[in-house]
């Protein structure tokens, strides 16, 4: 399979200390580098992953999204997944990780509810 880039948008957003990132592609082992060390480097209280431009996601990308949501937890910090798609949260429910997460419709859903 062809290793198609992630693109990663961030959005600060204005007063709630709040961040969305919006990702626009699969996530992958060849193309979640980049995503995991925004994770890693963000100090807001609440990010928001916005998924819905994800079309697929392997099982090094589950695991991305699992040590994300793991470092925020340990320092306090909330992590919210937004968009899924019916495949991913099946996906997760398969892997058995889905309840770890909390998920939202949207990001400005998930920025309202945090």
């Amino acid at each position: 399979m062809q290793e198609k880039p992630l693109e990663i948008e961030r959005v600060d957003e204005a007063g709630g200390g709040g961040v969305i990132m919006r990702l626009h592609g699969p996530l992958l082992l060849g193309n979640f580098f980049p995503f995991q060390s925004m994770v890693r480097s963000d100090q807001s209280k609440v990010l928001v992953v916005d998924v819905a431009d994800v079309p697929y996601i392997d099982s090094a990308g589950i695991g991305c999204l699992v040590g994300a949501h793991v470092s925020r937890e340990h320092s306090g910090r909330k992590l919210i997944i937004a968009g899924a798609s019916p495949r991913l949260l099946e996906m997760l429910k398969v892997t058995k990780v889905d309840q770890l997460f909390t998920f939202a419709e949207s990001a400005q859903k998930a920025l309202s509810k945090s």
